[in-house]
This record gives C-alpha cells, structure tokens and sequence, in this order.
C-alpha cells in the first residue's frame, strides 16, 4: 500500500496537497482542479468556504463559486482575474458567493479589456435569480454601484460580464460556456428548496464535475456525471444526521453511491464543517464500502490533476 501510495503522488504532480503536505500554487496546471476553499457556512472548520479554481494550459480560466475566504485563497493560489473567462455560481448561499464583489472589483487594475461569463441558477420564491442577485449587488442603484460599469464594460472598470441564468428544474443539462473544444455544462441539483447547480468541464484531456450541495436524489445527475475524471461532492453531514440535515445535503452512504454509480475515477470531498470534519474517517471509510477508486479528503488550496 506504501508503495502504491507514492507511485500515485509522483503521477499526479498535486496529490500530495489534499493530505496537506503541499498547500499552495498548483505545481501541474496543464489541467488540474484546485480548491480555493474546502468548508463550509461555519466558521469551526477553520478553512474558507466553497470555491474552486480550474487551470488549463497553465491558465485559472474557469472558477465554481467564491465563498467566504476564496478572494484570499485566489491570490494565493498564483491566479489572475484576467486569465479567467468563466465563474459559475451554484447557488446563492453566502458561503458560495460572498467573496465574488471582492473579486470582480479586481479587475479595476487590469491592464486591458477582458470579459468573464458568469452563470446561475433561476429564481424561486425565496432566492432571486443570477441576473437579479448581480443587478442587487453591481448595478446603478446596487450595493456595489460604483462597479456597474461590468455591465456594459464602460467606466472606470475594463470588464464586462455576461449573464447566463440556468433553469434549475431542467433534467438535460444546459451548455453555460463554449471556446473551441472546451464546454461547460450546468444541470440543477436538490439542495433542499434552494434552486442550486452542478457545473461539468468538459476538454479533450477529460471530465470535472464540481456538484455544490445536494441530497443526492436527482437521477439525472448520474448521467450529467458519467465517467468523470474528477468528481467533487460535498460531505457536510455524517451518517447519522437528523433529517432536516438529510433534506439539504447527501450523507457519506449517498456520496459512495453516486461516485460508484457514476465510475468516477477520481473523487474529491469538500465542504466540510466542524463536526463532519470530526467524523471525517468513519464517513469516508462508509463511502468506500460503495465506491472503490481513490478517495481524497480536500482542504484549502488543495489540487489533483486529470492527467
């Protein structure tokens, strides 16, 4: 096992930083998933909420979420706002968008021009749509007016953003994002009542699927998923979690079944908390007894790549 363990370390040139041995700028960033952050809406796991960084060819160009702590975790990761060209939002929970003003407001100091596609779910009756959660915050009578210039990429700030809003109830997946031979895709996922999106990357090299939060009772969501190189599922609750729990995020059991399901070659955890953090070995030790590929436990500024 010893053995197999380093031969696996020296093939993926990131693996080491999920066991917190090598925290910090991804060293293979041909096409690697890296998190910004790997907690979650508490502040007892001492580690920033959810957010993750995708680099190809040596570029950050696709970002999932900005939760609280990911605009400190971006700069360290070595990544720059003008090499990314597409940020998905997963769903309108503070812990998954906080930091994204802090982040656009960045682009006040580019040196040139730059667009960013920006995509989310839809509205329901207590969560405002991607467009309405943007014109709140950025436009000309918003929180951050003074940054509503990323709307038409006029004023002081040289950005300019387009909105794609993602209807969460379709069973296909949506195409967000498309350059040459690179697409993403959203489909809807259930997180309790909140309207909330998985994002899949797409390249010749192979597949990432980065599912937010979910209960994991959407069967669509396995063939969204299929054959995925890397799979990221959160782990916010243990086996033994009340209902209420259980309604709004999947236990180590369904984790398992769904990585197993989809024959994920790679699965990655996130999101967690204080108590799951605490229960971190009996929980992955349940998802292996339906998942049999290689389990990595993910902290901040962690990466792994497809290759």
């Amino acid at each position: 096992m010893k053995i197999y363990t380093f031969i696996l370390a020296i093939g993926l040139a990131c693996i080491s930083a999920l066991s917190g041995a090598n925290e910090g700028p991804c060293k293979n960033k041909s096409y690697s998933l890296q998190l910004l952050g790997s907690g979650g809406p508490i502040s007892d796991d001492g580690r920033s909420s959810s957010a993750s960084l995708i680099w190809w060819k040596n570029k950050p160009l696709f970002m999932i979420d900005a939760g609280g702590g990911s605009f400190l975790r971006f700069g360290q990761s070595g990544a720059k706002l003008e090499d990314v060209r597409f940020i998905g939002l997963t769903h309108f929970h503070t812990d998954h968008v906080s930091d994204l003003p802090a982040l656009l407001k960045g682009s006040y100091f580019f040196n040139a021009p730059h667009n960013i596609d920006i995509a989310g779910p839809t509205a329901s009756e207590a969560f405002p749509s991607l467009t309405h959660f943007m014109n709140a915050q950025f436009a000309k009578n918003g929180a951050y007016a003074y940054l509503s210039g990323i709307f038409d990429g006029k004023g002081d700030i040289p950005l300019k953003v387009k909105l794609t809003d993602v209807d969460y109830h379709q069973t296909a997946a949506t195409k967000v994002y498309e350059d040459g031979d690179i697409t993403i895709s959203a489909l809807g996922i259930p997180h309790g009542n909140v309207p909330t999106l998985a994002y899949r990357i797409d390249t010749p090299e192979g597949r990432i699927v980065i599912s937010a939060d979910q209960n994991g009772s959407n069967q669509h969501f396995i063939d969204f998923a299929k054959n995925a190189d890397i799979l990221v599922m959160p782990l916010a609750i243990d086996e033994g979690a009340d209902s209420s729990s259980a309604f709004l995020h999947a236990k180590p059991s369904t984790v398992g079944k769904i990585a197993a399901a989809v024959q994920a070659k790679n699965l990655v955890l996130n999101h967690f908390m204080g108590k799951s953090l605490r229960t971190k070995d009996q929980s992955i030790a349940i998802i292996k007894k339906y998942y049999k590929g290689p389990v990595y436990a993910g902290r901040d500024l962690s990466s792994i790549s497809v290759n």
